[in-house]
């Protein structure tokens, strides 16, 4: 029996349905092949968000982002689609994050900085975790990071249809935040964090049931998808703090 457990990630694009009927082929998912295209989507996202990050341009800062939910929608339902879609979710978040952290930068000097370290040293710890089995996801384990994925969701969903009324909850507030502000973020950051044990337990659980190659790519998108709620996150946090200096 399969070590992996029905209930596969709280990442919305990762789910325990993702797998059925793609199982086939002689050219098969790969754990390295997905570290590969995890890599160049990276380095795609990275390198947009270098170029934008110099400037504020709503007008591309939006349309990135638009952009980037049009082509997620579109890969989760068209996963064979995701060699091509990817790669250019890739650079339109990057383009949108590009802007987003050249806002947070010029508020608090050197906080982007700070956010990119502690992302890579949150992911490289994570995955060395998971690997060396000091991390299991175990289904317990799932069951609560899902639920609490949710009910995040929920929470920025209230503060989103609220925006729309000149208003939002304070604990999404980034000026002057209170300590519970702070510690929601922090819990947060946590259940973004935990949610990449989930990521690698899926690819892995792919890998080993000879999917498509094709799901290198999704797995890769899948990855993408929670380190950027992984670092806005931490931009948000980080923001917090500073706000109170």
């Amino acid at each position: 029996m399969s070590r992996h457990l029905s209930l596969r990630s709280g990442n919305p694009v990762l789910s325990k349905k993702t797998f059925d009927n793609t199982i086939s082929s002689d050219n098969k998912m790969t754990i390295e092949g997905t570290v590969n295209k995890t890599a160049i989507s990276l380095f795609l996202l990275v390198g947009a968000g270098y170029l934008t990050f110099n400037t504020i341009n709503l007008v591309l800062l939006i349309g990135c982002g638009i952009g980037g939910f049009i082509l997620a929608i579109i890969t989760v339902y068209k996963k064979e689609w995701a060699p091509i879609t990817v790669p250019i979710y890739a650079v339109l978040e990057g383009g949108m994050l590009g802007g987003i952290s050249y806002m947070y930068n010029s508020l608090y000097d050197g906080i982007v900085t700070n956010a990119i370290l502690l992302t890579v040293g949150i992911l490289v710890s994570l995955l060395i975790a998971y690997r060396s089995g000091y991390i299991k996801a175990t289904e317990n384990f799932k069951l609560g990071i899902f639920a609490a994925t949710g009910g995040i969701a929920i929470v920025y969903l209230i503060n989103f249809f609220m925006g729309f009324f000149g208003s939002g909850l304070g604990v999404m507030s980034v000026n002057k935040a209170s300590p519970i502000s702070i510690g929601f973020s922090i819990v947060v950051v946590i259940i973004a964090a935990l949610n990449l044990v989930l990521d690698f337990d899926f690819i892995e659980e792919g890998a080993e049931k000879g999917a498509p190659k094709y799901m290198e790519w999704y797995g890769a998108f899948g990855l993408l998808v929670t380190l950027i709620w992984l670092y806005l996150e931490i931009l948000r946090l980080l923001a917090k703090l500073n706000s109170r200096k």
